[in-house]
């Protein structure tokens, strides 16, 4: 098995994100620093990542959480801020499947499952994910097409998003997004070269999972049938 595939299983990080964290010296094999993700591990290795030794946990478990505002997406944050393990119990190594910013509240996954997270923030996959966004005003029509085709976001990305529905609450425009591409701050960005204000940001669903009643701060397990849904073409 490849070491990156290794780190994966081993609820460390996605495949993609395990080169990373590889090629950056975090990991060693019968205690020597491997660099290459493509390594071979021979059953009789001992595995460290980060000092830890790690093995793979074949008990796979998805935490659907509600992100608070001013709580990072991390396991750990070198500045003592809080992060989304604070509110979570749980002896498995989870990792969170993807990333919201500190400000951007709503659904954010954690698994141990290393090929899940890879299948759900790979691109290609094109997994929908729903946000609820308060805007300084509505999208007018040129705008909404220039969404829907895609447009400039700088650092040679496109930004794509489908309008679902928009309407005024207090004097602001409280907007409906279906997203599939999953880039860094996609929906800062693509509001930003349309020169609208964003208020706020909350994720409301993700594939086939919604947020549904879950409070700020509470998490649950995704059944059997959920983990299968967001499996659907895994």
């Amino acid at each position: 098995m490849r070491l990156n595939k290794f780190l994966a299983r081993s609820g460390v990080a996605s495949r993609r994100r395990s080169d990373e964290l590889i090629r950056m010296a975090m990991t060693t094999v019968n205690n020597k620093i491997i660099l290459d993700p493509a390594y071979n591990v021979q059953e009789s290795d001992i595995i460290k990542f980060d000092g830890r030794l790690i093995k793979i946990d074949e008990e796979k478990i998805v935490i659907a959480f509600h992100k608070p505002k001013n709580v990072i997406t991390s396991v750990s944050d070198p500045f003592g801020r809080k992060t989304v393990m604070h509110f979570i119990k749980s002896n498995k190594r989870l990792a969170p499947i993807g990333r919201l910013d500190k400000d951007t509240t709503g659904l954010l996954f954690l698994t141990n499952d290393g090929d899940l997270h890879q299948y759900l923030t790979h691109p290609k996959n094109q997994i929908p994910r729903q946000y609820d966004v308060f805007l300084e005003k509505i999208i007018d029509s040129t705008k909404l097409k220039l969404l829907y085709r895609g447009l400039s976001i700088g650092e040679g990305e496109i930004g794509r998003a489908k309008v679902i529905s928009q309407v005024i609450v207090k004097g602001r425009c409280k907007a409906r997004l279906e997203l599939k591409q999953g880039k860094k701050r996609e929906i800062k960005r693509i509001f930003r070269s349309l020169k609208i204000k964003l208020f706020s940001l909350h994720r409301i669903s993700y594939g086939e999972v919604r947020l549904g009643n879950l409070k700020e701060g509470e998490y649950r397990y995704l059944n059997e049938n959920e983990i299968n849904g967001l499996k659907r073409k895994f």
